[in-house]
């Protein structure tokens, strides 16, 4: 399993390289307040990292919260269960 993992790795490590050499040209972005040129690859890569990073923090963010809720309903249906009725 590990050996597949590795070689499925070193496929992408070496797609991501000729990706970069083949989109070599400069690209210009001026946000205003910043003004920089990069490579074509560089920038869609660095997007991709970018999207790939909040789409994470976006699923990390949705399951703690659904875990919460889950945790504070269980917690109050088992003090529920345990308060004595009169």
């Amino acid at each position: 399993m590990r050996l597949l993992a590795l070689i499925v790795l070193l496929v992408f490590i070496a797609a991501g390289i000729v990706f970069g050499a083949l989109n070599a040209d400069l690209v210009s972005y001026d946000l205003g307040f910043a003004h920089a040129s990069v490579p074509k690859g560089a920038a869609v890569l660095a997007a991709v990292l970018v999207g790939w990073l909040l789409g994470g923090l976006t699923a990390w963010l949705g399951t703690s919260f659904a875990h919460r809720r889950r945790r504070r309903r269980e917690r109050i249906e088992s003090k529920a269960a345990i308060a004595p009725t009169a």
